[in-house]
């Protein structure tokens, strides 16, 4: 088995599978990729049990075969070379040899077939989305998504495909992100949770591809497909929570507010609040929004006063400034609406501009308990 490879172009779809490969494996077998040769066709795969990535290559090649070779090992080599030919020649003394301009190196390589194969999917359902639209939709999301092994469907993206649009929801049960398509529809209905590890890979990959993901799904797995690559991964199983229940309908109190300065404000007076609560208040009286934190333990505080667009009863709310900085970090928008109908219900952050046609996006963030 013999192959001919540009060293950058190699490397760059290695870098890619690499993010699938743990640190520390159950099986020794997953901390190679595996290399499946079919003449010029090269497809090299990497698992970690849960979520298996394959991409494929274009080489010179006219032979047939599959090896695992060590992964870090053969990343770290690749780094180290400008741009060239590499000649990959798998001899029979169970080494691969790789020879460059300059010289050779030889790994140690591990049998092709011990590899796990990749599962397949059985009678899936289909939808088809555009990459970058899949990767804003991950990136908008995911950081909502809690990191508690009790409550592992909390742990993940929600999908929900109807022939309406496409919903994805996360939550903590602190914050909650639904982020709507209305302008993409699935053929039929369904709904998933994805793991974060996947999802934070198809989000690095995808960031601005115009090209076409196919989903495709079931029971138990999803498989995405798109360029020369597929990622298939394990669902997280169980039921999603009822995230419409908790999301308040009457919101009578509305605040409209420049986002930088909002986010600013909230980062500057959040330094001297408390270190365990990281509580800030907000006071909203008229068109001006008072923003507090005071750390008793230390005798710290700060206030800043912001103007704003107001229409409501006047009121004082608290929330954890960390939850409320992600979330504006989150937006795109210049302005930004925070809906509130009581100081302990859930305030809703939506962006009043920024977003395309058919895109909605509403943000929960729940209140913390004032100490008067």
């Amino acid at each position: 088995m013999k192959f001919i490879v540009s060293s950058t172009y190699l490397l760059k779809q290695l870098q890619v599978l690499g993010g699938v490969i743990n640190s520390s494996n159950t099986l020794p077998i997953l901390d190679n990729f595996l290399f499946e040769l079919d003449q010029t066709k090269l497809t090299v795969s990497a698992s970690d049990l849960e979520t298996t990535m394959a991409s494929t290559l274009d080489v010179e090649s006219d032979s047939k075969g599959s090896v695992a070779i060590p992964a870090r090992l053969l990343l770290d080599t690749l780094k180290t070379f400008p741009e060239q030919p590499l000649t990959f020649v798998v001899e029979e003394n169970n080494t691969v040899e790789i020879s460059s301009n300059h010289g050779k190196y030889a790994l140690a390589y591990a049998d092709g077939n011990e590899f796990p194969k990749a599962v397949a999917l059985e009678d899936p359902s289909k939808t088809v989305i555009t990459g970058d639209v899949l990767a804003t939709a991950i990136s908008k999301t995911i950081f909502a998504a809690g990191n508690d092994d009790l409550r592992p469907v909390m742990s993940g993206v929600f999908f929900q495909f109807s022939t309406e649009g496409l919903t994805f929801v996360a939550t903590d049960a602190h914050k909650l992100v639904k982020y709507t398509r209305e302008d993409i529809k699935a053929n039929q209905v369904a709904e998933f949770i994805m793991p974060k590890k996947p999802l934070n890979l198809l989000k690095g990959i995808l960031a601005a591809s115009e090209e076409d993901v196919t989903i495709e799904y079931n029971e138990s797995n999803a498989k995405f497909t798109f360029e020369n690559s597929e990622l298939i991964c394990r669902l997280i199983d169980g039921k999603y929570p009822n995230y419409e229940a908790v999301i308040p309908k009457e919101n009578p109190n509305k605040l409209v507010i420049d986002r930088t300065q909002f986010l600013n404000s909230v980062r500057r007076v959040s330094i001297f609040s408390n270190k365990t609560t990281h509580q800030i208040r907000l006071k909203i009286a008229g068109a001006e929004l008072n923003i507090s934190a005071e750390d008793i333990d230390y005798s710290n505080k700060a206030e800043e006063r912001l103007t704003c667009d107001y229409q409501g009863d006047d009121m004082q709310i608290g929330f954890n400034s960390r939850f409320l900085t992600e979330m504006l970090n989150n937006l795109g928008s210049d302005e930004v609406q925070l809906e509130m109908s009581m100081p302990n219900r859930a305030g809703i952050l939506t962006p009043i501009d920024g977003l395309d046609e058919g895109e909605q996006i509403t943000m929960l963030v729940m209140p913390v308990m004032l100490n008067s």
